[in-house]
């Protein structure tokens, strides 16, 4: 086996990955506060062809140097717009037949692993917060909530790395 060279890797230019056909999913980022963790989830979903993202609160926007850093250019290819306030952004989606799914750790949350998208839909995935998470408010107005199942002592990822593990799962189940 030989690592492969990048320019043996299929890479789609900016306008092919616009056209391309994209994953039935979006991405809420509601008060996300870290760049690097903003950067590498825009990295993350312009891998699995993430139909947008929508940056809401304290969330910072694109350009900027620190988001950037990760996001290594998919800022470029990924759709994405701002809203102040996370909740009317939810009842829109919702009123355009989107599912809105928060991932946190609640009382009947159903486990990622168990969830089961219909590849009819498209679905929007809430993250919160590092610290405080997906805001109860939020929880509250969602279609459901999925959890990422944790057996260690901590029970807590850091989100960029909660939005991989969900978006590769949601990726494979939309897509196959």
């Amino acid at each position: 086996m030989r690592k492969t060279a990048n320019q043996d890797l299929i890479r789609l230019e900016p306008e092919a990955f616009k056209a391309a056909d994209k994953t039935r999913l979006r991405i809420i980022l509601d008060d996300v506060r870290s760049l690097n963790n903003i950067g590498s989830i825009f990295r993350t979903s312009d891998a699995f062809l993430v139909e947008k993202i929508y940056l809401c609160g304290i969330t910072a926007q694109p350009p900027h140097r620190d988001i950037q850093k990760t996001a290594l250019g998919s800022t470029e290819t990924i759709d994405w717009e701002y809203h102040a306030d996370v909740l009317p952004l939810v009842k829109k989606l919702q009123e355009q037949n989107i599912v809105v799914l928060g991932i946190e750790q609640v009382e009947g949350a159903i486990w990622l692993h168990d969830f089961a998208p219909s590849p009819a839909l498209t679905y929007t995935v809430v993250f919160g917060n590092e610290v405080k998470g997906v805001a109860q408010e939020v929880i509250d107005q969602c279609d459901g909530v999925i959890e990422i199942p944790q057996f260690g002592s901590k029970h807590s990822l850091n989100v960029a790395v909660s939005a991989g593990v969900v978006i590769w799962e949601l990726f494979n189940k939309l897509k196959s």
